[in-house]
């Protein structure tokens, strides 16, 4: 991750955060038109694919990303090479906002086709949430990714979702699971967010509820479970090396908004750097439009 170093520029929206090489491909596939363009654009997915490798973080990350910007491209792709671990890959994932039981159904080809990735897992994890299925359909999936890779991150977000309070869980399952992450969890796991992704999520909640909850939200920020999070974040989170995953930036982010909404734009420079105007819809849009947010927000420090 290069947090630091990154050329002076306007913040705008980065689905690829800082993976150079991801973005170059997103470029080329927003360019193809045609047959002949569509299957450059192909080539150069599946270029990208067999390069990650089992880097089972940045596959994630970069299929997700891929699925999303092209959908159409993965139909086709999976059309041409029904077999390949990847297209089924992609397939799956772009299948997912449309059509979730289509999905979970793809998902176990493309498990089988490539059983040592657990991203074929995490789809079905997301299919499970997005059909509201009871957690008890959600345990063996769940162990299936951890048997794979046991800190994926976007497993455990995935799972962060499900237990709240606006789905299928409550403020104590919330508490349990989180609790039970973080007493395992290595200080370098990709799951690093965990903790600030669910304050930044209850402050969202309070601020949003209306009545007492809403009326003491300005000192959210202060307690000391919170401040704790925050203080750990700014000391070691922008410091080169320490979140090496492929969502750092995101991370980064969130951190530098957290930072803001506590009255802390004092120590959220070295954040905002860190994260270099790359920016993700979430957290920013709870105030609005993302970009126009972290630029208003990068503004006070």
């Amino acid at each position: 991750m290069a947090l630091f170093g990154h050329k002076r520029q306007a913040p705008r929206l980065a689905p690829e955060l800082d993976d150079v090489v991801l973005g170059r491909v997103l470029k080329g596939i927003t360019a193809a038109r045609g047959p002949g363009p569509q299957d450059l654009a192909i080539a150069q997915v599946e270029r990208l694919l067999r390069a990650t490798g089992d880097d089972w973080d940045r596959r994630c990350h970069r299929v997700g990303v891929l699925a999303q910007a092209a959908p159409a491209l993965a139909r086709g792709w999976r059309e041409r090479r029904p077999r390949d671990p990847d297209a089924l890959l992609l397939a799956t994932w772009a299948e997912l906002a449309t059509d979730p039981r289509g999905a979970m159904a793809l998902c176990r080809v493309a498990a089988d086709a490539r059983p040592a990735d657990p991203t074929p897992w995490v789809g079905a994890l997301a299919a499970l949430r997005l059909l509201k299925r009871p957690s008890s359909e959600l345990s063996f999936v769940w162990h299936e990714i951890h048997a794979r890779d046991p800190w994926h991150r976007e497993a455990h977000l995935q799972i962060l979702g499900y237990l709240s309070p606006e789905e299928q869980g409550s403020q104590a399952a919330l508490r349990d699971f989180l609790d039970d992450a973080i007493a395992v969890m290595p200080w370098d796991a990709p799951t690093a967010c965990l903790p600030l992704t669910a304050a930044v999520r209850q402050h969202h909640r309070e601020r949003s509820s209306g009545g007492i909850q809403a009326l003491g939200v300005s000192q959210y920020w202060s307690q000391p479970h919170t401040a704790r999070l925050l203080d750990q974040g700014m000391a070691h989170w922008p410091q080169p090396g320490h979140l090496r995953h492929a969502a750092a930036v995101a991370d980064l982010g969130m951190l530098a908004y957290a930072l803001i909404r506590a009255g802390r734009s004092g120590g959220a420079g070295p954040v905002f750097s860190a994260v270099g105007g790359l920016v993700m819809p979430w957290p920013w849009s709870y105030e609005g439009d993302p970009v126009e947010c972290y630029t208003d927000y990068s503004g006070r420090v």
